[in-house]
């Protein structure tokens, strides 16, 4: 098994001059804001909001203005089969990886790795396998299947040498909440990650991430306007710093803010129980270029790249590789 493929690691740095690789996925919220005529002026100001929300959150009670400034550099990984190929080598994901560099100390901090989680099995998975499974209209279906092969994929590559030699700890993917969920405040409150919400029950985007490994809770940070889900190992409160967890709100929270700002740049904040919905028109956009319609429409296209490229080149080796492999613990 450990030799039908492995794992190649390279990095990118996300900054006002990045341009997305050939084989970025376009739809990425990284990758989207650098192109176009105002590539430059949408990074600048991502980057500066960022900075901005990172100084606010950990200023706390000891207001010293700028004194942090975030790093970021783009995470890929390259799956690498053993048989040879056109298609021996295949973007499996990207994310961010997070530095804060603390200004008055010259002191680097290692943040935390995950944000803007990308996948191109995950786009087949969503775009491609789950509309195909859709039998009759009205009839919402699931493969029983659905997200194993992904799920298998990310836990092997957080357990490869590839990761480990450059990651001591786990990843958190921090995305959106679901627009299909209703959350509710449960009265804990974290000291940076803020109020904490329960969801009415788990998305299928929730489940997918179980699948990965991962569990999720949800919170909202003191100033934000809608909690975030983390997805997540072990312990979220315990196993990071209270920068680090900063650095992570930070980073996904201005992203949420471009993508969603119907929910993230809203002019009122959650209440007690809260429903999100992208038909509210009392928020505010960021002066930032950002193709939403594009990247809805690219997901399917993208979807196709990684059935053609990835899971049919490789089906017999995947489902070989996968029926060997453990499954997840629920």
């Amino acid at each position: 098994m450990a030799n039908d493929f492995t794992f190649h690691i390279t990095t990118t740095r996300f900054d006002e001059d990045y341009s997305p690789s050939a084989s970025s996925r376009i739809t990425t919220n990284f990758a989207n804001l650098a192109r176009g005529e105002r590539r430059r002026d949408n990074l600048r100001r991502a980057l500066a909001m960022i900075d901005a929300r990172l100084n606010d959150l950990a200023r706390a009670d000891n207001p010293t203005a700028d004194r942090y400034t975030a790093e970021l550099d783009i995470v890929s990984a390259q799956l690498r089969f053993a048989d040879a190929g056109d298609d021996r080598e295949f973007p499996l994901l990207e994310v961010l990886d997070i530095n804060i560099v603390d200004r008055r100390t010259g002191e680097r901090h290692h943040g935390i790795v995950g944000n803007n989680f990308s996948s191109y099995l995950r786009d087949y998975d969503f775009s491609i396998l789950l509309p195909s499974a859709q039998r009759t209209a009205g009839e919402f279906v699931v493969p029983e299947d659905f997200g194993d092969l992904h799920g298998k994929l990310f836990q092997h590559f957080l357990e490869s040498d590839a990761y480990r030699e450059r990651f001591p700890q786990s990843p958190v993917v921090c995305i959106s909440v679901s627009t299909s969920r209703t959350y509710r405040r449960n009265g804990n409150r974290h000291p940076v990650l803020g109020v904490e919400y329960e969801q009415d029950s788990f998305s299928l985007t929730d489940e997918y991430f179980a699948k990965m490994g991962l569990q999720v809770r949800y919170f909202m940070p003191r100033g934000s306007a809608a909690p975030l889900a983390f997805y997540f190992r072990g312990d979220l409160c315990g196993d990071y710093t209270d920068l680090q967890l900063i650095a992570t709100i930070s980073t996904m929270e201005t992203f949420q803010k471009i993508y969603r700002p119907e929910i993230y740049n809203a002019a009122s904040p959650a209440g007690d129980v809260y429903r999100p919905s992208l038909e509210r028109d009392d928020f505010s956009r960021t002066d930032i270029t950002y193709d939403r319609v594009e990247r809805s429409q690219l997901a399917a296209t993208q979807g196709k790249y990684a059935e053609e490229h990835f899971v049919a080149p490789h089906r017999q080796v995947l489902n070989r590789w996968a029926a060997r492999y453990p499954a997840t613990a629920r």
